[in-house]
C-alpha cells in the first residue's frame, strides 16, 4: 500500500510542484493540463487550459499528487489549509534544516527549526502556496536533547 497526499492549488499546481522536485531531489513524471483533456470534460474555460488537473511528484519511493480546482469546483480551496501538514522525516539534521529553509523561503515560519525534547531537529512553516509542512529529524540511537 501508498498513502500519497494530494495537494490543490489555485493554478499554481505546476510552480509549486517544480518548486517541490527542486527542493526534494524528486521528479514530476506527470503533469495533465485541463487543455489535455478528452472532449466532453464538463471544465472547458480558456482561463483554465494551462492549470494542472494531475500532476505527480516521485521522490525515492515516495510521491505527492496534486491538482488545481478553483472555487466552483472546490469551494475552500482559496482558504488558508489547516488541518493537515505534509511531513518529511529524515535522520539528517543539515538535511532537515535545509529543506526548512527552501520550503519556508517566500513562506512563513509557524515554529523554527531547532531542538526539541524528541528531535535534534524539528520545525513547522508554510510555504509560499501556503502548504503546511513539518521537517523532522529522526534521533540517532542513544540521542538525548541538550536540555534534559
Amino acid at each position: 500500500m501508498k498513502i500519497v497526499t494530494s495537494l490543490s492549488f489555485r493554478g499554481e499546481c505546476r510552480a509549486a510542484f517544480e518548486f517541490y522536485a527542486k527542493v526534494l531531489g524528486g521528479k514530476i513524471t506527470a503533469a495533465m493540463p485541463y487543455g489535455d483533456a478528452p472532449p466532453g470534460m464538463p471544465i472547458t474555460d480558456e482561463k483554465y487550459k494551462t492549470w494542472l488537473m494531475h500532476c505527480w511528484l516521485e521522490v525515492g519511493d515516495q510521491a505527492l499528487m496534486g491538482a488545481d480546482m478553483d472555487t466552483a469546483w472546490a469551494p475552500n480551496v482559496d482558504k488558508p489549509k489547516n488541518g493537515f501538514d505534509v511531513t518529511l522525516h529524515t535522520g539528517d539534521k543539515a538535511e532537515g534544516q535545509r529543506w526548512y529553509d527552501q520550503l519556508s523561503e517566500g513562506g512563513r515560519a509557524a515554529m523554527p527549526f531547532s531542538e526539541t525534547f524528541w528531535s535534534p531537529g524539528f520545525g513547522s512553516l508554510v510555504d509560499k502556496f501556503g502548504i503546511p509542512w513539518m521537517i523532522n529529524t529522526i534521533p540517532a540511537a542513544g540521542w538525548k536533547p541538550a536540555q534534559g
